[in-house]
């Protein structure tokens, strides 16, 4: 199992992907029922009432920040993934319960929304830097890729079983089928073979350590331009809840499964993007320019599409875009960071994804109550193209691109990565774009 599956040689991420697999498809499911639940039963079509839920779920990583990257790098990952992962399983539960009774309200949505995104917080870079506990280092950027696979791989069957779901039984008992799928994570952690775990030696705890992951990010160049390109995605690009239920119900007027077929549509290229990454060493920043620019460009094309199938069709190439930037930074991040650093460098990762999300969402949701779905994925569209341009800065100014003619050739000309981000294992800096 070598090149794109060569993690999978090793039994305890083997155990891992498979749990998380099933537990992946089971937190789709839920997305994409509760979603629905807020813009077509407890709302009239309310696209900022669902920005708001997403606001409350993706809102704790910012405020928690950085008390989530201390504690995945301070305490026992493995035991903190049982917690969290036990306590998302029951909200799950208690979610589908007040559903299926029929006593379900919006500000229930949102309770149970702010709840599930505090355990995420903590869960997020946990499981995250887990995946460094699983493998070598070696086999690390290959583990990562597979991972957003087997994420992506979740986010193409579940919204698709989740439409069928909802109109046949109704969103409660997706929410109880969300809630059981959280065993199977639950089981894989209990069965992983501790002894074989590559763990680190804990990094004291010391005055100044919760902050250590800002210093530590702000000497480094390479590790800003990243995190300011994924505020500008995260915020502004990466509503895709609001994007296309809202195309869905507004502009082509479908029900629940064509929701479910749009989802599972972007979702199919964000698995081929997480394959393909699969087989990069490492990828750079040359690389998450590009895919930024790809994503701005695709969802501008997405925006002026006028029929679902066409829709459908751009969606998968930016989901393919997406996942490419987003496993492209995920991978660097890590490999360049140290070990004892992780956690926190990861923390502020997630929560600079989401933690835009309560100030995006809300604001895209707006824009679609007030001029249209389709306007909002223009807003998308250009903060795709204002990443690609950070990224285009930092390179002029760190790597010194410059456009040289070579033999009455134009061509691109980038030094090699500076040593600051190839000091932990990548010894060959002109593979690092």
């Amino acid at each position: 199992m070598n090149g794109m599956f060569g993690s999978l040689r090793s039994y305890n991420y083997r155990l891992w992907a498979a749990g998380a697999l099933v537990s992946n498809v089971g937190t789709w499911m839920q997305r994409v029922g509760q979603d629905w639940l807020v813009l077509t039963v407890l709302t009239h079509h309310s696209a900022t009432a669902v920005g708001t839920v997403m606001a409350l779920q993706f809102g704790p990583a910012l405020l928690l920040l950085p008390l989530t990257g201390f504690a995945a790098d301070h305490w026992d990952r493995r035991k903190l993934l049982l917690y969290t992962q036990g306590a998302a399983g029951l909200l799950a539960l208690g979610l589908g319960l007040v559903t299926i009774t029929g006593v379900v309200q919006l500000w229930q949505v949102d309770g149970f929304a702010l709840l599930l995104g505090i355990v995420t917080a903590f869960d997020a870079p946990a499981r995250q830097a887990f995946v460094s506990d699983l493998v070598s280092d070696d086999d690390l950027a290959n583990a990562v890729a597979l991972n957003s696979a087997s994420f992506n791989g979740a986010r193409m069957v579940g919204p698709a079983v989740a439409g069928l779901l909802i109109s046949a039984v109704g969103e409660g008992w997706l929410f109880l089928v969300n809630a059981g799928s959280y065993a199977a994570v639950l089981v894989s952690l209990g069965l992983l073979r501790v002894h074989e775990l590559h763990g680190e030696t804990r990094p004291a705890r010391t005055r100044g350590s919760l902050l250590a992951g800002f210093r530590y990010v702000w000497r480094r160049p390479d590790l800003v331009a990243v995190l300011v390109m994924l505020l500008l995605i995260g915020t502004f690009g990466f509503n895709f809840a609001i994007f296309i239920s809202t195309m869905s119900v507004t502009v082509f007027h479908g029900n629940a499964s064509q929701y479910g077929l749009l989802t599972s549509a972007m979702a199919a290229g964000t698995m081929s993007g997480a394959l393909l990454s699969a087989r990069r060493p490492f990828p750079g920043m040359v690389l998450m320019g590009v895919a930024a620019a790809a994503f701005g460009v695709t969802l501008a094309v997405a925006a002026v599409m006028p029929s679902p199938v066409l829709f459908a069709f751009v969606l998968f190439f930016v989901g393919l875009a997406a996942l490419t930037f987003m496993t492209a930074s995920n991978s660097m991040m890590q490999l360049t960071t140290e070990r004892a650093m992780r956690g926190r460098v990861l923390a502020l990762r997630i929560a600079v994804v989401m933690g835009g999300t309560p100030v995006g969402a809300p604001l895209v949701g707006s824009v679609v109550d007030h001029f249209g779905a389709r306007w909002a994925l223009g807003v998308g569209a250009l903060a795709g193209l204002a990443a690609a341009g950070v990224a285009t800065a930092y390179l002029v100014r760190h790597r010194h691109l410059r456009l040289r003619r070579d033999g009455g050739r134009l061509r691109l000309v980038i030094h090699p990565a500076p040593a600051d981000a190839t000091a932990v294992r990548v010894a060959a800096g002109e593979r690092v774009t």
